[in-house]
């Protein structure tokens, strides 16, 4: 798997310095949640589930959610689960490779107990998952969706890992959110080999007090649950060998309407790559608030998407594309770590470069090249935007 697959030869040697790296899907913990990307959630009524996933895979997404969850409607929930597992299992049964053209396959649940249910109900195919998201995930709901996984594990002999989703009342309430949040990052240290990233429930934690973010602002204009995002970092993301990738949370908006506030993207960036045409496409369909976002989420130290559209996809990957002079300043503040530390002017000389401080964001940075790749210096993500519409 490779991001970017989609992209001609000619143009991925035009826009990258250094091409995105291939990983599988049995790759390590670190590198497969450096490179989640955009995940695109999707309910599992679909009646053509797989071709859908197909589709978008062939479009560049390789991470995705089949939802069983709040997706779907509960009377819906049994043919919902059925056709999950008889789709996937025809996927299985069709022969090796076949599951070679879907992105990387999770499964939020509701339960514990559908996790045995779906990997039963797949049986040999079990293989056709990378895991399962964990929904409304607790220091006391939690055990219990992990020891499920771990049965599953066992019982398929597949690697499947968790993604927790931090989404309860209790963590968005100011009295319990220490206690809750402390209980989790205990409870996820005693299953670090499975836990793969932590995943943020906007639209849940937005609930507990009946708000829901307008399509012109971010998920940082609402305070509650910026608040919120910052002390799930805070805890559960710490650079220090204890924490996790924590994921940035859902952006729900498809289609543009009026709007009250102006755009959010600037011209000088489009029309210095002769694509004014293109950030009028991105703001009619809202992406500039989402381009926003994006850039707060790394701001955060959020890495990758919750998407629900297609079109959101190429959005987040342009900006997960490493800059030239951030690849610059990462290897040169680990070489300069390497050579025993200190700090000097960076290379494009606008900044410092201090080894030990900015260490952990170098390694952090490497990784995100590996998955996404490293632009030419001339290269900003118009060039990304542009070329992939170029393919669809």
């Amino acid at each position: 798997m490779r991001h970017f697959h989609q992209f001609s030869a000619a143009q991925v040697e035009q826009l990258f310095l250094r091409a995105p790296r291939e990983f599988s899907r049995t790759a390590d913990i670190d590198t497969m949640a450096a490179a989640l990307g955009a995940t695109l959630y999707m309910p599992a009524t679909r009646p053509d589930l797989v071709g859908d996933l197909r589709r978008q895979g062939s479009r560049g997404v390789l991470s995705s959610v089949v939802c069983l969850e709040d997706a779907i409607a509960d009377d819906e929930l049994p043919a919902a689960q059925a056709n999950l597992v008889r789709q996937l299992t025809q996927v299985g049964q069709d022969g090796l490779g076949a599951s070679d053209t879907l992105p990387l396959t999770f499964v939020r649940v509701r339960h514990p107990e559908q996790i045995a249910a779906v990997t039963q109900g797949l049986g040999e195919q079990a293989s056709m998952l990378s895991g399962f998201v964990l929904p409304k995930f607790t220091d006391v709901s939690g055990g219990d969706f992990l020891e499920a996984l771990l049965t599953a594990r066992a019982e398929t002999g597949v690697d499947l890992r968790a993604m927790p989703v931090i989404e309860s009342p209790e963590v968005i309430h100011r009295e319990t959110r220490d206690s809750v949040l402390a209980g989790v990052a205990s409870l996820l240290a005693k299953h670090r080999d499975v836990v793969l990233a932590v995943r943020l429930g906007a639209t849940d934690l937005s609930s507990a007090y009946g708000l829901r973010r307008d399509r012109s602002l971010t998920v940082y204009d609402v305070r509650l649950v910026a608040e919120v995002i910052t002390d799930v970092v805070n805890v559960l993301g710490r650079a220090d060998g204890t924490g996790h990738v924590v994921t940035g949370p859902v952006w729900e908006y498809f289609a543009g309407t009026d709007r009250i506030f102006k755009p959010l993207l600037r011209e000088s960036p489009f029309l210095e790559h002769d694509a004014g045409r293109l950030r009028r496409q991105l703001i009619t369909r809202d992406l500039d608030a989402l381009i926003r976002e994006v850039v707060l989420d790394k701001a955060n130290g959020l890495v990758g998407k919750t998407v629900i559209h297609p079109t959101h996809v190429v959005a987040v990957h342009a900006l997960s594309v490493v800059s030239s002079e951030e690849y610059s300043d990462a290897c040169d503040i680990t070489g300069q770590a390497q050579a025993g530390g200190g700090v000097r002017a960076s290379s494009y000389r606008n900044k410092m470069n201090e080894a030990k401080p900015h260490l952990a964001w170098a390694h952090k940075t490497l990784r995100r090249a590996d998955a996404f790749g490293v632009a030419h210096e001339d290269v900003t993500f118009v060039d990304f935007l542009a070329a992939a519409a170029t393919q669809a």
